[in-house]
């Protein structure tokens, strides 16, 4: 059978598994194994041995984990709250100002947790009761929590990087220096786009009140945490900037110093120690499965030459490697509206890889493109996975309201896009000064 056939039979498999609800990892796991067995099969069973013994004894995959880690400690501890209430303090007495200290407190709990989802579930369940105790509008309240979660997989540490980063290749060093001016700017553009809801829709957030500030100080409490986090996150990547350490070291650094942080709180006890490490064990188990089966399937689509072939095609074409960039972009937006993030990257990173190495597209500059489409594909109807955790935190609100509070935002981020596609240098300019 042609390879090119059996490819499409591979793909269809994986596509019907994963609209079955199949887990990605198991479902690239099983469409590479079928794919592989139809092809060579007597080296199915020495290439899912192979490939799972070489990702389970991986030493850079320990970044997961311990970056993981980090973020459930910081959860637990309470600073990722208190994160929230000190943005409360600086932007709350402003219309609009609970929505964008939402956004900043994303941005900071991102710089420790590197989860889109684990932003999206804290920061709904401390923003949401203020915003709507404030009478915000359901769908700007909904639709900052949701956007703002985003970045998570964008602000180092952000899995998403680490993810791209492995199936590529690619220093995630690099990596995270490249997101950082992108995470930064991409949360400004949000504060911009809140400002600019409230004021052609003065209805949808009310003016500034003190009353954040007022209960705070009768009650004697400072949002100490805040200033945790923003340390723990300038010793974590001023030190991979600086070259003390690398991206690996410093999570083994960063989960070391948030620990001794939320022992010096008095915040953990030895149950919710125990739920952090339990919780940790589990997602980095789906990780490691998504990605034991991403490598299965990558070999598959390399038995069949399918990655070459297309490459050598699109060469005929004479297409420059612009052109490539924005039509598989274009096609991760689309995917993004059916698939989750993670089932996009390993099904779509070993068929375009070749294709644009081959252009001389900057890889680096690529994955900081590809996870802000990935970002967009978060909140895009009807999969959006950051819009059902809001609907979970908040299950009153109907999810035609959150869709409807996102739609902004999504522009937000396909401006930052062309932006990044016109000044590639926002991305470059820190691994090239890093690194040179």
């Amino acid at each position: 059978m042609d390879g090119s056939v059996v490819a499409l039979l591979g793909i269809a498999l994986l596509l019907a598994l994963i609209l079955m609800r199949v887990s990605v990892g198991l479902s690239m796991l099983i469409a590479g194994a079928a794919g592989i067995a139809l092809i060579r099969p007597q080296a199915v069973l020495a290439v899912i041995a192979g490939e799972t013994f070489t990702v389970s004894s991986r030493y850079t995959l320990i970044i997961l984990p311990l970056f993981m880690l980090m973020g459930n400690l910081t959860v637990v501890s309470g600073m990722s709250r208190d994160l929230y209430l000190a943005a409360n303090r600086w932007l709350g007495r402003i219309r609009g100002g609970l929505a964008a200290a939402s956004v900043i407190a994303s941005a900071g709990f991102s710089a420790l947790s590197g989860s889109s989802l684990a932003t999206a579930l804290t920061m709904g369940r401390v923003a949401l009761p203020e915003m709507r105790r404030f009478s915000y509008d359901k769908s700007l309240a909904a639709g900052t929590v949701a956007a703002g979660g985003t970045l998570g997989i964008l602000i180092p540490p952000s899995a998403g990087l680490v993810f791209y980063g492995i199936m590529t290749e690619q220093s995630i060093s690099r990596l995270f220096m490249a997101g950082l001016l992108p995470g930064i700017l991409l949360t400004a553009i949000f504060v911009l786009t809140i400002v600019i809801i409230v004021t052609l829709r003065p209805d949808r957030a009310p003016r500034g009140d003190r009353t954040t500030s007022t209960e705070l100080a009768e009650r004697g409490r400072r949002p100490t945490g805040a200033y945790w986090i923003l340390g723990l996150a300038a010793v974590t990547l001023g030190g991979i900037y600086a070259g003390v350490f690398s991206a690996l070291e410093a999570s083994g650094v960063g989960a070391f110093l948030t620990l001794l942080v939320a022992l010096a709180r008095r915040s953990l006890t030895r149950k919710t120690f125990a739920e952090c490490l339990l919780s940790t064990l589990r997602a980095c188990g789906t990780v490691f499965l998504i990605l034991i089966g991403a490598y299965v399937f990558k070999v598959f689509l390399g038995y069949t030459q399918t990655p070459l072939a297309l490459a050598a095609w699109i060469g005929e074409q004479g297409w420059s490697g612009p052109q490539v960039v924005a039509v598989v972009l274009a096609m991760f937006i689309v995917l993004g509206t059916i698939l989750d993030a993670f089932a996009i990257l390993v099904l779509t990173i070993p068929l375009v890889q070749p294709i644009l190495t081959s252009l001389g597209v900057d890889m680096i500059w690529f994955g900081v493109m590809l996870v802000i489409t990935l970002e967009m594909g978060l909140i895009s109807p009807p999969v959006g996975l950051n819009t059902f955790v809001v609907k979970t935190v908040a299950p009153d609100i109907p999810m035609r309201s959150i869709f409807r509070g996102i739609i902004p935002f999504w522009f937000a981020m396909l401006a930052l896009l062309v932006l990044l596609a016109f000044v590639p240098g926002l991305v470059t300019f820190l691994p090239q000064a890093m690194f040179g």
